[in-house]
This record gives C-alpha cells, sequence and structure tokens, in this order.
C-alpha cells in the first residue's frame, strides 16, 4: 500500500519521522500546458447577428458619397458659371454628386451674408432633398430684384455641411 506525503510517494512503512517536503513543480515537472477553450458556433453565429442588428438599429452611415464639385450658374444645366448675379436673376447652386445611393441627403441653405436694411447672416431658405449620383441643381428665385450686397448657399451631405458657395447681386 503507498500513500502521498506532502508529494512524495511512500510505501507503507517507509515514512520518515522528519517531515519532507517537495513542491508541486518538482513533483510534477516544470511542464506547462496550455488550455484551448472552443466557442460553440451558435455563440459566434448568434453574436454576429446581434451585431449587424445593433449596427443597422443605429443607423450608421457608411455611403462613399461625395460632392465632387459645386458651383454657382445662371442656368439649371450649370453651363454659365457665375459668382456674381444681377437683382433680376435666378440663383442655380450646381452640385455634381458622386457614388451616391438614392438615399443620399443634400440640403441646401440660402443666406443673405451682407445686405443693407437686412440683418447680417439672416435666413433666405432651406431646400433638402433625397437623391443618388449626378448633376443636382438648388434653385432660388425672388418674384420682385434681389437686394444688391452678398450672399451664400451652404450644401449639406448626408447632414454635414459640405461646401459653401459665395456670390454676390450687383
Amino acid at each position: 500500500m503507498s500513500f502521498l506525503l506532502s508529494g512524495i510517494v511512500y510505501e507503507h512503512g517507509d515514512a520518515p519521522n522528519k517531515r519532507t517536503a517537495i513542491s508541486f513543480q518538482q513533483f510534477f515537472g516544470t511542464r506547462e500546458q496550455k488550455m484551448i477553450t472552443r466557442t460553440p458556433k451558435p455563440f459566434v453565429l448568434a453574436s454576429a447577428f446581434m451585431l449587424m442588428l445593433f449596427i443597422l438599429a443605429c443607423g450608421f452611415n457608411v455611403s462613399t458619397a461625395s460632392i465632387a464639385d459645386a458651383w454657382m450658374a445662371t442656368d439649371e444645366s450649370g453651363n454659365n458659371r457665375v459668382t456674381s448675379y444681377s437683382p433680376f436673376d435666378t440663383f442655380f447652386a450646381i452640385i455634381d454628386l458622386r457614388n451616391a445611393p438614392d438615399t443620399t441627403k443634400l440640403k441646401a441653405v440660402w443666406t443673405a451674408v451682407e445686405i443693407d436694411g437686412v440683418q447680417v447672416n439672416e435666413l433666405i431658405q432651406e431646400t433638402t432633398g433625397t437623391m443618388g449620383s449626378g448633376l443636382i441643381n438648388f434653385k432660388l428665385k425672388l418674384s420682385e430684384p434681389w437686394p444688391l450686397g452678398r450672399y451664400k448657399v451652404d450644401i449639406y451631405l448626408n447632414d454635414k455641411l459640405d461646401k459653401t458657395l459665395e456670390f454676390q447681386v450687383r
């Protein structure tokens, strides 16, 4: 019959009068054992599905839409680029929208920057739309002559300011 005493195996009757101890590493050696754990596939798939739902629910926008160019013009096709208008003109802001899905949001905010008798940076009009790639035009018309002075239109792409176009009425 054998028994274990402080890490040493003794046969019956061989136990010493003094207690002799050895360490766990001395008894079992210093071999390293790596514990490998496996995550069940259903758990991994369920986690990936939940992450996708979270991203979609939060409304992250991974659009690659961009404004390649923007300019002011006197015509809706954008052929006649200008930086100043006469008081009787219609204003056209032309946007060259690229890589845009049909759900891309554009907004034009028209502002009177500096005009005699009008408050500085007064909002004139805000126009929004959802569209895809292409040449987009925003139009601003007044039934009476435009007051002389400085104006601007801020162009927002997916709710973020992207371009500011400044122009004058002379």
